[in-house]
């Protein structure tokens, strides 16, 4: 138990580390600005979750199989899709401050499931080849392999709670008209950035 703790410790701080600052923790502090939280939270636990079992059950067998360019130009495709589904989403006019992400409000259900599938989503694309799941494979490739998961997924998840935290603040301070644009701006600039890099490369 020591070892499988001390394992779960490692994978925690490495993936901890290894988020902050990455493109998918951005699309979350996006989101967060414009959902309530709780969906999003449930869209993150999830999606860490997921990647971190496919990292660590495939492991690098999964960066060989898949061609770098092919995972890049289906996040840049994923990034594009939601930043229409993001300006497409509200009529301006029609927003109420139960239904914005920033007061806070519980969203009604047919909301909550849709935007805790579209970050789940958004958040596995955005996480394929990138260096958290280069990290995971590093680590189950030298520890256990269920305590890597745990620990990974709890890191990730950790990692992005920090900008759920930030979205949250920051979306109560602004137009929700001007978070809609800016959040659909960052989805746009990611996907474009993401799919011209994969066709230079």
């Amino acid at each position: 138990m020591p070892a499988f703790l001390g394992a779960v410790a490692v994978a925690f701080g490495a993936i901890f580390v290894a988020e902050f600052g990455d493109k998918s923790q951005l699309l979350v502090l996006a989101f967060a600005t414009r959902y309530a939280w709780p969906p999003v939270v449930a869209g993150i636990v999830i999606a860490a979750f997921t990647v971190q079992g496919l990292s660590v059950a495939v492991g690098a067998a999964l960066g060989a199989a898949l061609p770098e360019t092919l995972i890049s130009v289906i996040a840049g495709l994923a990034f594009l899709g939601v930043a229409a589904w993001t300006l497409w989403d509200r009529d301006d006019a029609g927003e109420s401050e139960e239904e914005t992400g920033a007061s806070g409000a519980t969203a009604t259900s047919g909301t909550w499931y849709a935007v805790t599938a579209v970050v789940a989503g958004t958040f596995i694309v955005s996480e394929l080849g990138d260096k958290t799941m280069l990290a995971t494979f590093a680590l189950a490739a030298r520890q256990d392999p269920i305590a890597t998961w745990v620990g990974g997924a709890l890191g990730m998840v950790a990692a992005n709670l920090v900008a759920v935290a930030i979205g949250v603040q920051v979306g109560a301070r602004l137009d929700p008209r001007l978070i809609r644009i800016g959040s659909a701006a960052l989805f746009a600039v990611a996907g474009t950035f993401v799919l011209v890099t994969a066709f230079l490369e």
